[in-house]
């Protein structure tokens, strides 16, 4: 996967939208105040619905990424500024292309989702990126509630349970639709960083096989005395 988007890297760069998210919030704080100050239902006229986009409202297929929060404003503009935070710092490390790529691809399994489920939020889009900054910046800090220093791989970590017990929930209620739906709203994460977990699985792996194998060695030697 990697040397695949090297490759593109390569090939496409220059076709990378340079500081992508800060479009991205920029609109969603736009529909936020057409929605507030303006008798316009923008919120409902932007959703992700199966139905509705089957009889022809097919802009509902990429108009849900905008839509957001329904939050207190400070909270929202304080979430914007870290989906921002979060793009910018990608796309610094990454390149604006392969950025871009990783949201492209979050979309697309967004939309997989939708039309698995009948509708879909952007909530695991923008998830995605949080968890993607936690992989490549897992000591960086973030001050919860502005006062508490956090670093940002434990928030990763709690992020990671809350997706697991989702994931379990709906297994065990055997609907595969939420299943299905769920591993496809994180492809991008799992395209751009598989390699880089099956790589620390099998390591883990590894230490687990010589730990044990240094304890069997161990027990055989205190067995000899």
């Amino acid at each position: 996967m990697r040397r695949w988007l090297y490759r593109m890297q390569y090939k496409y760069g220059r076709y990378g939208i340079d500081n992508l998210m800060l479009y991205i919030a920029v609109t969603m704080l736009a529909v936020f105040l057409a929605e507030m100050l303006l008798p316009v239902p923008a919120t409902s006229f932007l959703a992700f619905s199966r139905s509705l986009i089957l009889e022809g409202q097919v802009w509902r297929v990429l108009t849900f990424i905008f839509i957001p929060m329904p939050t207190h404003p400070l909270f929202l503009l304080v979430s914007l500024a870290v989906y921002y935070f979060l793009g910018r710092s990608l796309e610094d490390q990454w390149g604006r292309f392969s950025f871009t790529l990783y949201y492209v691809f979050g979309i697309i399994g967004a939309i997989i989702a939708g039309f698995l489920t009948g509708s879909v939020s952007n909530y695991y889009l923008n998830l995605s990126l949080l968890l993607a900054f936690a992989s490549l910046f897992p000591n960086a800090e973030f001050r919860l509630f502005f006062l508490i220093p956090v670093k940002v791989k434990y928030i990763g970590y709690v992020l990671w349970i809350f997706y697991a017990l989702a994931l379990i929930i709906a297994l065990i209620s055997l609907n595969l639709a939420a299943v299905a739906a769920l591993i496809a709203s994180l492809a991008n994460f799992f395209l751009f960083f598989g390699e880089e977990l099956l790589e620390r699985f099998r390591n883990w792996k590894k230490y687990r096989s010589r730990r044990q194998q240094f304890r069997r060695d161990k027990n055989r030697y205190n067995d000899r005395w």
